[in-house]
C-alpha cells in the first residue's frame, strides 16, 4: 500500500471531506444520505465537532484520500459510551487499504477517549466494507428491513457493532 499518514482533520480538509464525501453518497454504497454536501457545510461540521468526536483524513502526497469519524450514537446520558462510526475512501482510493487504516486509528481512538462499543450501519451490498468491518473485529447484530429509500428503491441496512 502507499504510504498514507493518518492525522486529524483540520479545517483546511473540508473541501477533501466534501468531495469523498460525496462520491459516497453518488456510488450509493456507504449512505441512506441523498444530498450532496459543500465544503462550507462540511466546515461546519467539522468546527461543530467536539473532543469525543474526532474527524481523521488518510493522506498520500499531500493529498486527503479518505476520511473518518467517530460520531455521536444517541444523546442519552447511557450511551456516552457507544459511538457510531464513518468511514469514506475516495474512488481512486478504494481496495488499496486506506479504510483498513482509517478503521485501525478510530478503534484506537475509540479506546482513547473511553468508548465500550462503536457500531456502525451499512447496505449489504457493500461487500468491501463488511468485510473489512469484519477483518477489524465488528460482528452483524441485525439487519434494519427496508431502513429507507434509495433511487425509488427500498434498502435495508445492516448493524454491526465491536465491543472495545
Amino acid at each position: 500500500m502507499p504510504d498514507v499518514a493518518i492525522r486529524p482533520a483540520e479545517p483546511a480538509d473540508a473541501d477533501s471531506i466534501a468531495v469523498i464525501y460525496n462520491q459516497g453518497i453518488e456510488d450509493r454504497l456507504a449512505t441512506l444520505e441523498t444530498e450532496t454536501r459543500s465544503a462550507e457545510e462540511r466546515g461546519r461540521w467539522l468546527a461543530a465537532r467536539g473532543p469525543r468526536h474526532p474527524v481523521i483524513v488518510g493522506e498520500a502526497a499531500g493529498r486527503i484520500v479518505g476520511w473518518a469519524s467517530l460520531n455521536a450514537f444517541n444523546p442519552r446520558p447511557a450511551y456516552d459510551h457507544v459511538a457510531d462510526l464513518s468511514v469514506y475512501v475516495g474512488r481512486d482510493w478504494r481496495g488499496r487499504g486506506v479504510g483498513h487504516r482509517l478503521l485501525a486509528a478510530l478503534i484506537a481512538r475509540g479506546r482513547e477517549l473511553g468508548y465500550h462499543k462503536l457500531v456502525l450501519a451499512t447496505f449489504p451490498f457493500n461487500v468491501a466494507g463488511i468485510s473489512l468491518y469484519r477483518r477489524l473485529g465488528f460482528a452483524e447484530v441485525g439487519v434494519y428491513r427496508e431502513q429507507g429509500r434509495l433511487d425509488g428503491k427500498w434498502v435495508d441496512v445492516v448493524v454491526m457493532e465491536r465491543i472495545l
